[in-house]
């Protein structure tokens, strides 16, 4: 009788891992002992985990790097249009799987590390999230960077190198306490610093009208110091880049205090400098107006900026004017956070290239495109003036010029429309001046995107309806996706596999193939199978859970999970009513049947978001009460999850059953993290906002728990005026859940602690959670009534899973491609550096000196 694989054997029969071939071991095993002695300086006597980590990274990364040169070195023979995305944050996670998966060598790395007598998954746990973004828009950027070097197209992604990302986050005491992200403190095995390609960036100083046009003099000057890490396609050789800049001090920084002898000071005073790239501001969908964010802000697009035009002068073609420059640059700005690119490519082309002012603003115009990714108003940037003229003055007169040519064309259309002017100035006037990033961005680009369809129709009727009038076809929609390598081939091998048996592994390219399991829907054994991955997935994370929290985990129980930032629009409060609803039912009848949950909660608070970090303060509390309660024993458990971040979320999303979405209709941009869910095979509870109302098209608004009121509903709200205290008095169980909160049932020591949060849901709560709540009861209802036929459920996922294949970022990015950035996805496969290259140039040229760093 044959044994039962283990998940070790069953993981090397995956076919969509890679091949496990004897040389391909050897291979393996032959790089890591050398990386470990001769890299890492160690034998296996005093190696740690953490080495045998580094000297599997460093093994992956020797195969990465011949495809990373041959790569560029087609980029610089091809000369394609090259696209550049510019990004405040890329939110990358942990790097080792990935690449393996993406390179075909998983299985191989798999049979060495055991053959080696270590186990991977204590190797992958070694490595260190690179943390450099808070969530959505960080975490998209990375996707992005997955997709278009899976789809061959030459781009690079641009941000900084943060020394501290996203801050840790310990719960004490069921209070959030944040603590540094020291990530680089063990070093990077991934990224390779550059700095002969050190580019220096100014600030402060003053401008000088000389008789060849304005001057920017007597600036400081700071250094950007790139580190490039690899971005591999999936199984196509290309390896494309993104260059995080680091900040660097000048040698004379600061030097004339060395005159009066200071010289230490002088030394020390360099960190004022280096600060820029210190840390990550810990903000999302909040604009924090501080000098060191529009430091880093500029930062990032002058270095890249200087790069871009680099590399286009450095061409194998030779460049000798800039006309050419829309058609080999597109750069899209990811968000305002990079919009002085803008005023940036200005100045070089007027100041240092001496372009007529129209030629360099056609140019700037047909190479910059916007992405747009919030509608809330407290998340737009709009920089003080005085802040500007201090720190970039000369920029200052750029975008007042920028904005005067725009004023002199709106009122040449609109005469005596002043309030449309005022409306549609690039320069607040009233209180304090301001600069409106986001105007600088739409009337700087040729393309503005929203990230769903709602959202993008929001932008257009609502947030920039004057300027949308105007120009209607600058206005595009590019919804969100997901990279399905990360989000199900690494994360849920188990479901990967399942599907690649009945549908081959096309999908993984194409994930819209997945359409085709919809025909197993009625499949008996395949309903079983997907049921039984979930199941080993929730096991292994009821596992982890209860090493983590100590808390007993039902794995039969329902996993109900919510996770993203803590804000108040993403309504984690709205969950948290719910929870003390189904504790007060039990309470009330604990005889009475009750479908049992886990109900998990996760997600950082920004550090200065008192409201947030209340909100986690009250769910810890819920669970406290709760999770002891002997009356409800199994059948109902919290867990507010700590720290979630990127390797926290490939754990929990694939053994998720039920996923919440409830942000107020009409808040979310788009989400990504409910796409994550759906490929994941778990069904969503939402309102119709963001993505969800896409994910509702495509798998038909009956598989999903769909609830609460919608965009048009909200608005008519608002105009009639929201009372909370109507839903109050009419709905007991909702004045029932408020009085234990404001009693103190939760907190006894403490009776008080929660006013602040009831005084916000009474008296001044946007988000309208109490207008949703009968509706979001009911639907959990719904939820746990099908819950407990677990068939139909689990034929309800397959619908699900097979509709999910229009969220991969593969299609969002050939989307981009086609109508913004005008380049083609390319299948070419680039030779792998162990067959010979093709010769694409003549002796002669190749023996002529390159110009420095022109394949970089």
């Amino acid at each position: 009788m044959a044994t039962p694989m283990s998940d070790q054997e069953k993981r090397k029969q995956i076919s969509i891992r890679g091949i496990v071939g004897v040389e391909n071991v050897a291979e393996i095993k032959k790089g890591f002992n050398r990386h470990l002695h001769f890299t890492l300086a160690k034998d296996r006597n005093v190696s740690t985990q953490r080495d045998y980590f580094f000297a599997l990274a460093h093994t992956v990364r020797d195969h990465l790097v011949g495809r990373w040169l041959r790569t560029q070195q087609y980029y610089y023979e091809t000369d394609p249009k090259r696209v550049y995305y510019l990004s405040l944050e890329f939110y990358m996670g942990r790097t080792l799987e990935n690449t393996m998966i993406n390179l075909g060598l998983q299985n191989a790395c798999d049979e060495a590390i055991y053959q080696l007598g270590l186990d991977m998954e204590d190797l992958e746990e070694m490595e260190e999230d690179a943390g450099l973004g808070n969530g959505g828009l960080g975490r998209l950027a990375a996707c992005f960077l997955d997709s278009m070097a899976t789809l061959g197209l030459a781009a690079y992604g641009y941000g900084i190198r943060y020394e501290y990302g996203i801050f840790n986050q310990r719960i004490s005491d069921g209070w959030q306490v944040e603590e540094a992200d020291d990530w680089l403190r063990h070093g990077n095995p991934w990224e390779k610093a550059r700095p002969e390609f050190m580019l220096p960036v100014h600030f402060y100083g003053h401008v000088e009208q000389t008789r060849e046009g304005p001057k920017w003099v007597d600036t400081q000057v700071v250094l950007a110091m790139p580190y490039d890490t690899p971005i591999p396609g999936y199984m196509n050789n290309t390896v494309n880049t993104m260059r995080l800049w680091s900040a660097r001090a000048p040698n004379d920084f600061n030097l004339q205090d060395f005159n009066v002898g200071d010289y230490i000071q002088a030394v020390l005073d360099r960190s004022v400098a280096e600060n820029i790239s210190r840390v990550l501001y810990p903000n999302d969908n909040f604009f924090e107006g501080k000098e060191l964010r529009l430091k880093q802000e500029y930062f990032v697009v002058a270095a890249t900026l200087q790069d871009i035009i680099r590399r286009f002068k450095a061409s194998k073609k030779g460049r000798i004017t800039f006309e050419t420059f829309p058609d080999k640059v597109a750069i899209q700005l990811n968000d305002t956070h990079p919009a002085m690119a803008i005023p940036e490519l200005m100045r070089i082309l007027v100041d240092i290239e001496k372009l007529p002012y129209d030629k360099a603003w056609e140019i700037t115009q047909k190479t910059f495109a916007y992405t747009n990714h919030t509608v809330l108003p407290e998340a737009l940037e709009r920089w003080p003036v005085e802040l500007m003229e201090k720190l970039l003055p000369r920029h200052l007169h750029i975008i007042y010029e920028i904005n005067q040519k725009h004023l002199d064309k709106i009122s040449a259309l609109f005469p005596k429309d002043m309030d449309r002017l005022r409306r549609m100035s690039i320069i607040e006037e009233e209180g304090v001046k301001r600069i409106n990033m986001a105007h600088l961005c739409i009337v700087g680009s040729h393309a503005v995107n929203g990230v769903a369809q709602i959202h993008s129709q929001i932008v257009k009727d609502q947030v920039f309806r004057d300027f949308s009038e105007l120009e209607p076809e600058k206005f595009q929609n590019k919804t969100n996706g997901i990279t399905p390598r990360r989000w199900l081939l690494m994360c849920n091998a188990g479901l990967a596999e399942l599907i690649a048996e009945k549908i081959g592994d096309g999908y993984v390219k194409d994930l819209s193939q997945l359409r085709k399991i919809a025909a197993f829907v009625n499949d008996e054994s395949f309903i079983r199978d997907v049921s039984k991955v979930k199941q080993e997935n929730k096991m292994k994370f009821a596992q982890y859970l209860e090493k983590e929290y100590k808390v007993k985990i039902n794995p039969s129980s329902m996993f109900d999970v919510h996770v993203k930032r803590i804000h108040e629009y993403k309504r984690q409060l709205l969950n948290c009513l719910h929870i003390i609803t189904m504790y007060n039912r039990i309470k009330k009848d604990p005889a009475k049947h009750f479908v049992p949950r886990t109900v998990i909660i996760g997600g950082k608070a920004a550090p200065g978001y008192h409201m947030a970090k209340m909100i986690i303060k009250l769910i810890t509390s819920v669970g406290d009460v709760v999770n002891n309660d002997p009356v409800v024993g199994n059948r109902l458990k919290v867990i507010f999850l700590e720290n979630y971040r990127v390797s926290l979320a490939e754990k929990v999303i694939p053994a998720t059953d039920l996923s919440e979405q409830i942000s107020t209709a009409g808040t979310e941009a788009s989400g990504t993290g409910n796409m994550k869910f759906m490929l994941n095979g778990a069904l969503t509870i939402g309102t119709m906002d963001g993505a969800n109302v896409e994910m509702a098209e495509e798998a038909g608004e009956g598989n999903l728990f769909i609830f609460g009121m919608r965009v048009a509903d909200v608005e008519a709200l608002d105009k009639k005026g929201y009372n909370a205290m109507d839903y109050y008095d009419k709905l007991p169980e909702l004045k029932q859940v408020m009085d234990q909160i404001k009693s103190g049932y939760f907190s006894p020591k403490q009776p008080d602690l929660f006013k602040d949060i009831t005084d916000m849901l009474f008296k001044h709560d946007r988000f309208k959670v109490f207008a949703d709540f009968e509706d979001y009861v009911k639907s959990q209802e719904k939820a746990s009534n099908l819950y407990q036929d677990p068939k139909q459920w689990t034929k309800m996922v397959i619908i699900n899973i097979s509709a999910s294949g229009k969220f991969s970022s593969d299609r969002t990015i050939k989307e981009y491609a086609k109508d913004i950035w005008g380049v083609q996805p390319s299948d070419i496969k680039i030779k792998p550096p162990n067959e010979p290259r093709e010769p694409v140039q003549t002796r002669e040229a190749a023996m002529k000196p390159k110009s420095k760093g022109n394949l970089l």
